[in-house]
């Protein structure tokens, strides 16, 4: 360590770059990756930001390797150098801003003091897979990973009953690999206890880059198309529906529009709660009640 590198304050980013492809970075983290002198990440990462790295220290770690990663960052970043940890997607959703921050946290860092950390946002796996989708995810939705390494499947059950129960869109990240074979399968019975086997499902693989594959099924044909750690499943809501090869989630304006007209509906007012009769159903037309506030 030189004695320049001891006296001023390291830098260290956290970038979320996205689906891959070049064009779907941030300003912001191309700027980043710009300005730091050593970036780092897992292999497979690296090389989709392989032409922006030209003259820089580059660290590849494997898959498993999401500490050791962090650690580095950490510690050249200490040191007084400039690091880019990366990261596909969005660096905070199942991202190495979380090991980061642990590691930070129990070394007693605190802001202000080195290295000076920035969190830069990457577009989601969900976002970019919904926008190869159309629009699944117009409504309430959640995510969940299938992946039982670091959470104990229990824990992840009772998450998809309760995203089934609650009729959220859901987005599945990690579905299945080579050793974890048999949890989509039991996905698909916990969620088929909610939603009708017609249910909409988008299945996209590698989003944005070169192999990238988009298949639009169902709840009841899901496990039968190829799924891997690459994949992210959406599956819809009870009113979701397939509309010319895409998903579409209805936000709801059909509960309190005419949408021929854009004139609000009997009984709903623009701007105030959406209105139900004694059913629990939106008013309409045949609603009867007086009109009031909702």
């Amino acid at each position: 360590m030189n004695e320049m590198n001891q006296a001023r304050k390291g830098r260290l980013f956290l970038i979320g770059f996205g689906p891959g492809a070049h064009d779907q970075l941030t300003l912001r983290a191309r700027q980043a990756i710009a300005e730091s002198e050593v970036v780092i990440g897992y292999t497979t990462y690296i090389k989709l930001i392989a032409e922006m790295l030209a003259g820089k220290e580059v660290i590849r770690k494997g898959m498993t390797e999401e500490l050791d990663r962090a650690t580095e960052a950490i510690e050249l970043a200490r040191a007084g150098r400039t690091v880019a940890l990366v990261s596909s997607g969005d660096i905070g959703v199942y991202g190495m801003a979380g090991p980061t921050f642990e590691l930070l946290r129990e070394q007693g860092w605190k802001p202000g003091e080195s290295p000076q950390v920035e969190v830069i946002a990457g577009v989601t796996a969900l976002s970019s897979c919904a926008a190869r989708l159309g629009a699944p995810l117009t409504h309430d939705f959640a995510a969940i990973s299938l992946s039982d390494l670091l959470t104990p499947w229990p824990v992840i059950e009772r998450r998809l009953e309760a995203a089934g129960q609650g009729d959220f869109v859901i987005a599945l990240y990690n579905p299945q690999s080579k050793r974890r074979t048999w949890q989509l399968k039991r996905t698909q019975e916990i969620l088929l206890r909610y939603r009708a086997p017609a249910t909409p499902v988008g299945i996209v693989k590698s989003a944005y880059r070169k192999l990238e594959s988009v298949v639009l099924t169902d709840l009841e044909h899901m496990t039968e198309h190829e799924v891997g750690m690459l994949t992210t499943i959406l599956v819809g809501n009870s009113n979701t529906v397939a509309f010319e090869g895409m998903m579409l989630t209805p936000r709801g304006y059909t509960n309190k529009y005419d949408l021929e007209t854009g004139e609000a509906l009997p009984g709903q007012r623009p701007g105030l709660s959406l209105k139900l009769d004694p059913a629990g159903k939106p008013e309409s037309a045949g609603a009867q009640g007086p009109e009031g506030e909702g």
